[in-house]
């Protein structure tokens, strides 16, 4: 990736602003939260939530938590049910994350959901993240601003120590005060705890007046339908055929690059992760693309062979995770 000069600022007004011009343009900016410090990149432009995972040298498109300042917008991106309804009243702005139906008219992009219909959402009480939302006037994807595998960064040093040189801006105020992630609860049915966190279980059932349902132990390594490991992946209703060569009559075609199989004229459809063989782009268009294809009712879908070089790890993961029923 391209090093970058990492600027660290007191998060004053001036820096807050710089902070909302830079993710207009597609930059990442790491900022405190109470729980500990986020990366955060616009969450409806892919490229920029792609440069995100590579920043964090994320291993694969694991659905991202997308910040709001109220519960209004949340409303724009999720939809509610009584028990979300009840949760957000009760705990937002706060360090609960909720995980809900996508509404049909959700601008977050499909790689920070990782293809699925579900969106995590949260309303951080911080002062900087609110004035960061407030500015920047959309959601933002921000997971913890580490590398990956890494600790979470509870000061602005730790995120300098992690990210120097491959994010634009660090805003500084402090150590945070939780000092772990947001609780994950998923209200798809059953209110369910997806992750502990800066919530405590017995307020969260205090609240709902009934006790949480536990996710399942399916013993399978899948990505999860949020930060909190509940196995789930988006996968295609047609079968994935990877490192095509050729492309067979009834089949649509994922590209890469500016050379396309033999067979491609007579595709279903086809469509080009990056015609200029970018990864980043690639994986701004992953799923998509793969959506698109998928409505087209091929046969099968030829995917060319994509590099397992930087994000492609993450594309080829991908990929074959959803070959897999």
């Amino acid at each position: 990736m391209i090093e970058l000069q990492t600027r660290l600022a007191p998060a004053d007004a001036t820096a807050v602003a710089a902070a909302a011009q830079i993710l207009a343009a597609g930059g990442l900016v790491a900022f405190p939260t109470e729980t500990v410090y986020g990366l955060g990149a616009d969450a409806g432009n892919g490229e920029a939530v792609a440069r995100l995972y590579e920043a964090k040298g994320r291993p694969a498109f694991n659905p991202l938590i997308a910040h709001v300042l109220d519960v209004a917008a949340a409303r724009r991106l999720g939809r509610f049910d009584a028990a979300a309804e009840r949760l957000a009243a009760r705990f937002w702005p706060g360090p609960l994350t909720l995980v809900l139906p996508k509404a049909p008219t959700c601008p977050v992009a499909e790689l920070a959901t990782a293809g699925l219909d579900t969106i995590a959402l949260r309303v951080p009480v911080h002062a900087v993240a609110r004035e960061l939302l407030a500015t920047f006037g959309g959601p933002v994807v921000a997971p913890s601003a580490n590398r990956s595998g890494h600790l979470s960064p509870t000061t602005a040093q730790h995120v300098l120590a992690d990210l120097g040189g491959r994010i634009d801006l660090i805003l500084d105020r402090g150590p945070t005060l939780v000092g772990i992630e947001s609780t994950i609860v998923a209200c798809l049915g059953e209110p369910m705890l997806l992750r502990p966190g800066g919530l405590a279980r017995g307020d969260i059932e205090g609240a709902l007046g009934r006790p949480l349902a536990e996710r399942p132990d399916t013993g399978i390594a899948e990505p999860p339908i949020a930060p909190g490991r509940l196995a789930s992946h988006y996968a295609p209703r047609a079968r994935l055929r990877l490192e095509a060569q050729s492309v067979s009559a009834g089949e649509a075609l994922l590209a890469f690059g500016p050379d396309v199989p033999a067979g491609a004229d007579g595709a279903v459809l086809v469509l080009n992760l990056s015609l200029r063989g970018d990864l980043v782009e690639a994986a701004s268009n992953l799923f998509s693309h793969l959506r698109a294809l998928d409505a087209a009712r091929p046969s099968a879908i030829a995917v060319m062979p994509v590099p397992h070089t930087g994000l492609g790890e993450a594309i080829n993961d991908r990929l074959k995770r959803a070959t897999q029923r």
